[in-house]
Order: C-alpha cells, then structure tokens, then sequence
C-alpha cells in the first residue's frame, strides 16, 4: 500500500483499530490512522465498498 502521511502530524498512517458506530452498533475495522493524533483515513473504494455493505446489512435488520 501506498504511503499515506497524516496532514495535520506530517506522520505515516499505521494500519490501526478504530471503533466505528452506526444505528447504535459499534464494530472495529482495522484502517490506516495517525499514531500521534489518532485521526483515520478511509479510503473512497473502503467506503463505497465496504461501509456501504455494512449500512444495507445493518439497516436491513
């Protein structure tokens, strides 16, 4: 994977765990996050793909 730096730290992402919560669900992905402030980043294939999938599945329930 290509280098993402953290435009606020100016450091390298880390693939990290981040907690995401969505219709009072909570559930962890692993992403690449910036290890002095935390922020993520998601990328636009992440969220079309997957997060999209994740919205359909939980609002179908």
């Amino acid at each position: 994977m290509k280098e993402i730096i953290c435009s606020k730290c100016n450091v390298p992402l880390e693939s990290k765990k981040a907690k995401f919560g969505y219709l009072g669900l909570v559930f962890d992905a692993e992403v690449p996050r910036c290890p002095v402030c935390g922020q993520v980043y998601l990328s636009e294939k992440m969220v079309l793909e997957k997060i999209a999938k994740v919205e359909t599945t939980v609002e179908d329930k």
